[in-house]
């Protein structure tokens, strides 16, 4: 349970508590206070009915996925946006609670048993996968970690793509950060998240966007080795990211989207001095993304145009790879930036950290992050997303072949 004042009811009762499974319980010294309070808990936002119901995955048992999943769940603010389903083991979250400080307050559920198959009366729920056995206290990649980890994301996936209806549907899921290196331990082609997401979901086109209170980032590339970049970029693969990260700047409110798209050369190639990608490529997508109606602009040197994003002249930087995106972004809004997959049918965020293998169960971990992922999660799934896809599916267990890949490029895993 949690504790909270509450200004606005103060004056009617000395003591509300937040008891989320069981409701709003409340010490009263009348009906009248108690009819005011219930008005009072309706006008508050996310505390009625219509929240969504978001699913975590829990990460690689070995990193800080159960510790950030505990923590974020412990802000009342976290509980009231959504209805919290988590898939991952019962018992690292218990020790997680255990040495966070934190009381063991949720609903645990078999993640195989039939009450979970029906709806579930509560506001957060583990879907117990079980005790990951063979751990040994391990904080390294491991098979182990990844063959859980795979397990936790592919059944947050499969309920978010169930049918309307379906008690065991979500409207959302989060995910707490895995090792790729665990995933390639234990068989799995997948280069990470994103690449997983979009090809169960069948997705046509997507892209790895990022968003942080003053900086929005989306990319062209992902998770390729930095020498296939030139071979790798297409004017389709500069124009989705621009148009589907305009898309998502009109989904968190903004009116008209002004879009900054970067060079792939130093001084974005200097009118061809240092590589002609800017004008065969990238200009090409940029004119193509103005046709459309979307203000874009670019190819702007790398090394400047981050800058006045963070100044307000633009709200989306499209990078052309990883790392020129991501060190700015992380720079500047490590504890705060957001992963979030456009172009799927599933709203996807993701905390913007790794594992953290070094610090794991030591209750160090910050859950800032986390807690932002989920915050954004229960704010997409709520509102009318331009951002998403048509649903599909995708059943293949391991991923696909190498090079059949035709979305993001070969595999390197």
């Amino acid at each position: 349970m949690f504790g909270e004042s509450l200004d606005a009811a103060e004056a009617e009762a000395e003591v509300l508590v937040f008891a989320p499974a069981e409701g709003l319980l409340y010490c009263a010294e009348s009906v009248e206070t108690t009819i005011n309070l219930h008005i009072y808990f309706a006008s508050i936002p996310h505390m009625n009915m219509d929240r969504p119901t978001v699913a975590i995955s829990l990460g690689d048992p070995c990193g800080i996925g159960a510790e950030v999943t505990v923590k974020a769940l412990h802000d009342p603010i976290v509980r009231r946006a959504a209805k919290w389903v988590v898939h991952g083991s019962n018992h690292l979250m218990h020790i997680a609670a255990e040495r966070s400080g934190i009381p063991v307050n949720w609903l645990r559920v078999a993640v195989e048993s039939e009450r979970a198959q029906h709806e579930i009366d509560a506001d957060y729920v583990v879907l117990d996968h079980g005790q990951v056995l063979g751990l040994f206290d391990g904080r390294e990649p491991s098979k182990v970690g990844g063959l859980a980890s795979k397990a936790y994301v592919e059944a947050a996936i499969a309920d978010a793509m169930r049918a309307q209806g379906d008690p065991r549907r979500v409207d959302a899921v989060v995910t707490a950060p895995i090792s790729k290196e665990s995933w390639s331990l234990a068989g799995y082609r997948w280069p990470g998240h994103t690449e997983l997401f979009a090809f169960r979901t069948r997705a046509r086109r997507h892209c790895m966007a990022f968003s942080a209170p003053k900086l929005r980032v989306a990319l062209a590339t992902t998770h390729v080795p930095l020498m296939t970049i030139r071979d790798l970029l297409t004017i389709g693969r500069v124009f989705d990211p621009i148009d589907l990260g305009n898309r998502f700047c009109k989904d968190m409110g903004v009116a008209s989207p002004r879009i900054a798209v970067c060079g792939l050369n130093p001084h974005a190639g200097e009118h061809g001095l240092f590589g002609d990608e800017e004008e065969r490529i990238i200009r090409p997508a940029i004119d193509m993304a103005c046709s459309a109606g979307i203000d874009a602009s670019g190819p702007w040197a790398a090394d400047t145009i981050f800058r006045d994003a963070l100044n307000g002249r633009y709200d989306l930087v499209v990078a052309m790879y990883h790392d020129q995106g991501l060190i700015p972004l992380k720079m500047v809004a490590f504890e705060s930036a957001v992963n979030v997959t456009l172009g799927i049918s599933i709203v996807r965020t993701s905390p913007d950290h790794g594992t953290a293998f070094g610090i794991a169960g030591e209750g160090k971990a910050d859950p800032s992050a986390m807690r932002e992922a989920m915050l954004l999660a229960a704010k997409l799934a709520r509102a009318p997303r331009s951002s998403g896809a048509t649903r599909s599916s995708g059943n293949h267990p391991d991923g696909p072949a190498r090079g059949e890949w035709s979305s993001s490029g070969p595999w390197t895993g």
